[in-house]
């Protein structure tokens, strides 16, 4: 992930899976439900890590740090896939 968009498209799919609402997910992080819902559309600029964090916990995530170049994007990856 590279964008602030793209972790909260990754955070609304998590929460849509484990079957959770944005409501209840933002209590539990003690957040806004309105501002989770604007960070998983994309329509935040800044979202703190400390919120971040917090919402990636009550979901069962983490952040993982990964040297630039030695994974594939998921592009990427379909792409080798198919080629091979």
């Amino acid at each position: 992930m590279k964008t602030l968009q793209e972790f909260g498209e990754v955070v609304a799919a998590t929460r849509r899976e484990l079957r959770l609402k944005q409501k209840d997910v933002a209590v539990q992080a003690g957040i806004t439900p309105e501002l989770l819902l604007r960070f998983e559309r994309g329509q935040v600029s800044e979202f703190g890590a400390r919120k971040l964090l917090s919402v990636l916990a009550v979901l069962g995530m983490e952040v993982t740090f990964v040297k630039s170049g030695m994974s594939g994007s998921l592009d990427e990856l379909r792409r080798e896939r198919g080629s091979a």
